[in-house]
């Protein structure tokens, strides 16, 4: 018999979790490997408690309600990954984890020996300098802006389990899909892929319901595929993401608190950016920040009502915060259901729709924040 977790007054498991608890079986057939012929062609799996409903992603304005905000992340995927050529003759693969400056970014590079400081990899006609390694990532100086050498010779950065053919690259349908329709600040390195449905014709359905939509900007880097190698969730040290969060967008949300709307995430990115940006009593801050927030079951939400997410890998940082938002046994038993049910997994995949679970005091002690117990 499989271990029964202990449980408080919202259902949600007391003790700490470890890695192993967010494990599902996953048929290697239901990794999406393209997106629908129609860009809102996906299914919607709605969660609400223990209740769930099999809907079409076409059915979403019927979950919202008026004075209900939707609250998307507008970054831009950039053309990250890049075929470059060692100055001594071989290959290497380059893929951009974070532009620092306009000539400067952090990359990974994938060589068969390491790059020693003052070598350098050519990128079509372009010269790329090592100036040394930050951790598992190299220091690369470009010898024209960045921004323009990706969008010359760099290709969409699908995710690892996204396969194609190696030669060919992505295709012409990666290029538009890959990318969500309110694309607006160039700096990811992967999608916000819960956007990914969304078409002008269906968000001017939502808006039609009186709902409204407001931006931030979260650029997701390569870091987010990054596994968790360790029993213990307290060891696991996130990736470092940068964000946004402007007047604009924090004047929506108060308005909507005060009309009894509820904020709605598009996509754990939003969440990130949110929680992160919130103060203890739920009041955000504008401007710019960074943010290695690590979300566990336990942890208190001070923003977010809500969240459309796609459905995330076994044993993720991104799973293990789905499970805090919504209750650990409702999420594991959607996806159970999920799988059964042959719905599609992962960035070109379906998506669920879910209400924050009801708060109990007793889960705050296990919540995580920055990889540490607080």
């Amino acid at each position: 018999m499989p271990e029964q977790h202990p449980t408080d007054i919202a259902g949600t498991a007391v003790r700490p979790f470890a890695r192993d608890d967010f494990r599902y079986d996953l048929p290697e057939e239901l990794i999406a490997q393209h997106p629908t012929a129609a860009r809102d062609g996906s299914r919607l799996l709605h969660l609400q408690g223990d209740a769930r409903e099999d809907l079409k992603f076409t059915d979403l304005p019927s979950l919202l309600q008026p004075e209900d905000l939707l609250v998307v992340n507008d970054t831009r995927v950039l053309k990250a990954r890049l075929k470059a050529q060692k100055d001594s003759g071989g290959q290497a693969e380059v893929l951009l984890e974070r532009i620092l400056d306009e000539h400067t970014a952090l990359c990974q590079v994938r060589v068969s020996k390491p790059l020693k400081a003052g070598r350098a990899l050519t990128v079509g006609g372009h010269r790329l300098e090592a100036q040394g390694r930050e951790g598992q990532f190299y220091r690369l100086c470009f010898d024209a802006p960045v921004l323009d050498v990706l969008e010359a010779e760099g290709s969409v950065p699908l995710p690892p389990y996204i396969e194609r053919d190696q030669e060919k690259g992505p295709d012409e349908a990666d290029e538009a899909r890959y990318q969500t329709v309110w694309n607006a600040a160039p700096g990811a390195v992967a999608a916000p892929t819960a956007g990914l449905h969304f078409t002008e014709a269906l968000l001017e359905k939502i808006e039609a319901r009186g709902v409204r939509r407001a931006a931030l900007t979260l650029h997701v880097g390569a870091g987010t595929f990054q596994p968790v190698r360790v029993s213990d969730l307290a060891e696991h040290r996130m990736h470092t993401e940068r964000y946004q969060i402007d007047d604009n967008c924090i004047e929506a949300i108060e308005t909507t608190r005060k009309a009894g709307g509820r904020i709605v995430a598009v996509g754990t990115t939003a969440v990130r950016a949110l929680e992160s940006a919130a103060s203890a009593d739920g009041s955000l801050r504008p401007g710019a920040g960074e943010t290695s927030l690590f979300i566990t079951p336990g942890y208190r939400f001070k923003v977010v009502d809500a969240l459309i997410t796609n459905f995330h890998l076994p044993e993720s940082t991104l799973l293990m915060m789905v499970t805090a938002f919504a209750g650990f046994d409702p999420v594991m038993a959607a996806y159970r259901h999920a799988v059964a049910a042959r719905y599609r997994f992962f960035s070109y995949g379906d998506a669920m729709f879910m209400s924050r679970q009801a708060y109990a005091p007793s889960q705050e002690r296990y919540a995580h924040t920055d990889g540490k117990n607080v």
